[in-house]
């Protein structure tokens, strides 16, 4: 297992060379959205409307970050199921989104997608939130702010840890290591 580190926008380079289980940092910019901004994204893309972001070479991050303390840029920022958002991936991954962070495993059509549009599935630790948030440099509402901690936030991150979940090439972490531990 390799470690990378990577500044958004991510290429098609960027991504190939990652397999399942390689830890990754990234650096750059990075938007949050969970259910609800999801249903709002994919429904523009089904009325044939712009979106409120540029997802081309981007990651989403599935959060809601929680409100600054006094003196902080972020509260929490842990992430957020990623199976909520299945249903919603493949037409975010059509406008070239190249990645996506949460927790959990993902649908079949989802990695199928992953694989046919160049895109990764990283997981970032969760119960990690308040130290994730230290990663956090800057934090403004891109879209939809009456979701309030669902709204769109576009996050400046410094070397934000992720591992790769599924790759390009089919390989799901998560299967590996059950297989493992069924042996």
């Amino acid at each position: 297992m390799a470690r990378y580190s990577l500044t958004t926008p991510l290429e098609d380079k960027d991504i190939e060379k990652l397999k399942a289980g390689d830890m990754v940092t990234i650096s750059g910019t990075i938007f949050t959205a969970r259910d609800a901004a999801h249903k709002k994204l994919v429904d523009l893309i089904n009325q044939e409307k712009d979106l409120p972001v540029n997802l081309k070479g981007q990651i989403i991050y599935y959060a809601g970050p929680a409100p600054a303390k006094p003196g902080y840029v972020i509260g929490s920022v842990g992430p957020t199921t990623s199976g909520r958002m299945d249903s919603y991936t493949v037409p975010l991954l059509e406008k070239g989104l190249k990645g996506m962070i949460g927790k959990g495993s993902r649908s079949k059509e989802v990695k199928q997608g992953l694989c046919r549009h160049g895109a990764v599935y990283f997981a970032a630790i969760g119960g990690a939130a308040a130290l994730l948030s230290k990663k956090v440099k800057a934090c403004k509402v891109r879209a939809y702010p009456e979701l309030g901690p669902e709204a769109i936030y576009e996050l400046e991150v410094e070397e934000f840890p992720v591992y790769v979940i599924n790759d390009i090439h089919g390989s799901d972490l998560y299967s590996q290591c059950l297989n493992k531990s069924s042996v």
